[in-house]
C-alpha cells in the first residue's frame, strides 16, 4: 500500500463515521469512533464523534505501518 493510495481511500470517506483502532504499543490499543474531516499533504485530520470539540491528527504512514487501522 502507498501513500497515494492510503489518500484516495481516505478521500472517498471524508465526512463519514468510521472506527480508528489506536495501536499504543505493548498490547494496549484505543478505539474511537471518528468523523474523517480533512486531508493535508502528510497528515489528515479526525473528529471524535461524541466529543466535537476534540481533533486528534495522524500520518498517512500509521496506516501504512499499521500504527492505526480503520474500519469503514
Amino acid at each position: 500500500m502507498t501513500i497515494t493510495k492510503v489518500k484516495a481511500e481516505l478521500h472517498n470517506h471524508v465526512g463519514d463515521v468510521v472506527t480508528l483502532n489506536y495501536n499504543l504499543g505493548r498490547n494496549k490499543y484505543e478505539t474511537y469512533e471518528v468523523i474523517i474531516k480533512q486531508l493535508y499533504n502528510n497528515i489528515f485530520l479526525v473528529q471524535l464523534k461524541d466529543q466535537t470539540s476534540i481533533v486528534k491528527s495522524f500520518s498517512y504512514t500509521d496506516i501504512i505501518t499499521k500504527t492505526i487501522k480503520i474500519d469503514y
